[in-house]
């Protein structure tokens, strides 16, 4: 028998969900918000610049999440990272940072390929430009309603893969009269999130440094995280510099609603003065993004997972997982999407 499974989110979670569910009799209908997938692993493009603004790269820590990008997925334009990550402190002091030996992957064509080859594998039906509004439980199963008034009907399973806070406002305007809707919607509720500002500044020359990215050692300091898409193949051209600099979290909230000149302004100043290069201060174009919810702090405990199974309901995402790595949400997704057939 054919079963129906609704997963509302099109990122790296449920792409991964859905890719798995392959393997079971199940029809999958995925419904995104947005124009895109692959959600916080996002790609843009801009005068022949190919960029990654959310999540940077994927690192090979998980070895099922490996032999997904490497054997069973296509491999075409899969690109390492082949510099290192530096460190820096609180007075801008800059070290032969972190002994990492780990891979890091991205795509010449930008991260989105992650999602866009795992739906490509699979056979789900995704509806973009569609968000969901509310969820109602019935004895014939799930109905999802959209922004739009568009109902679709019924589905065995739904699967939630936005963030804990926005998962749960979806719980709160579902229509599910249940002692465990409140537990659940409260469970995802309190997962904290830190919240990211990300500017990216182009220059017309190139930036001869020993290291692909910089971290905070200690997140003492208003940038976070720097980037150079040039160590990217495919991404820049010759002889031009792309940064990716993600503020710290506190900066990030303090400066949330600056307007998008003195947002990035004050980007180029700071990283100007942390990499001690005057020139930084002017990019000659920038492009800039609000994570609210950008990187989790914790998880969801088991008891809330299970409760929701109970209810043909299931969660995904690194915010279930607890970690904060792109790596973490396709490793749950994965096992989600097995654990949802499995239970149909």
């Amino acid at each position: 028998m054919q079963r129906s499974v609704a997963v509302v989110g099109a990122g790296a979670a449920g792409a991964a969900a859905a890719y798995a569910l392959r393997e079971h009799p199940a029809d999958v209908t995925v419904f995104e918000k947005s124009g895109g997938v692959c959600g916080r692993a996002a790609t843009r493009r801009r005068n022949g610049c190919v960029y990654e603004y959310g999540a940077n790269y994927l690192t090979a820590d998980d070895d099922r999440v490996a032999e997904l990008v490497t054997a069973e997925l296509p491999s075409e334009g899969l690109t390492e990272i082949d510099e290192p990550v530096w460190t820096f402190d609180a007075d801008r002091e800059i070290r032969e940072g972190r002994d990492e030996q780990t891979t890091r992957w991205t795509y010449e064509q930008g991260i989105t390929q992650l999602a866009k080859r795992l739906f490509a594998a699979g056979d789900a039906t995704v509806h973009r430009h569609t968000r969901v509004e509310s969820l109602e439980r019935s004895g014939a199963g799930w109905r999802v309603t959209d922004a739009e008034g568009g109902t679709y009907d019924s589905f065995d399973a739904v699967l939630l893969t936005p963030p804990g806070p926005q998962t749960a406002d979806l719980l709160g305007q579902s229509e599910w009269e249940h002692a465990d809707r409140r537990r659940l919607r409260q469970a995802a509720a309190s997962v904290p999130y830190r919240t990211v500002v990300a500017g990216l500044l182009h220059y017309e020359f190139e930036l001869d440094r020993p290291y692909y990215g910089l971290v905070s050692e200690a997140g003492d300091h208003d940038v976070g995280w720097i980037g150079r898409e040039e160590c990217k193949a495919g991404h820049v051209p010759d002889g031009e510099t792309l940064l990716v600099v993600q503020m710290a979290p506190d900066w990030s909230v303090t400066h949330y609603r600056d307007d998008a000149a003195t947002l990035t302004d004050a980007i180029a100043d700071a990283t100007a003065t942390l990499l001690d290069d005057d020139r930084l201060a002017e990019p000659d174009w920038t492009d800039h993004q609000h994570w609210r919810y950008a990187l989790p702090d914790d998880g969801v405990g088991a008891d809330a997972l299970e409760t929701a199974a109970a209810h043909d309901l299931f969660l995904a995402g690194d915010w279930v997982a607890g970690e904060a790595r792109l790596h973490a949400a396709l490793r749950n997704g994965l096992r989600t999407g097995e654990r949802i057939g499995e239970h149909l």
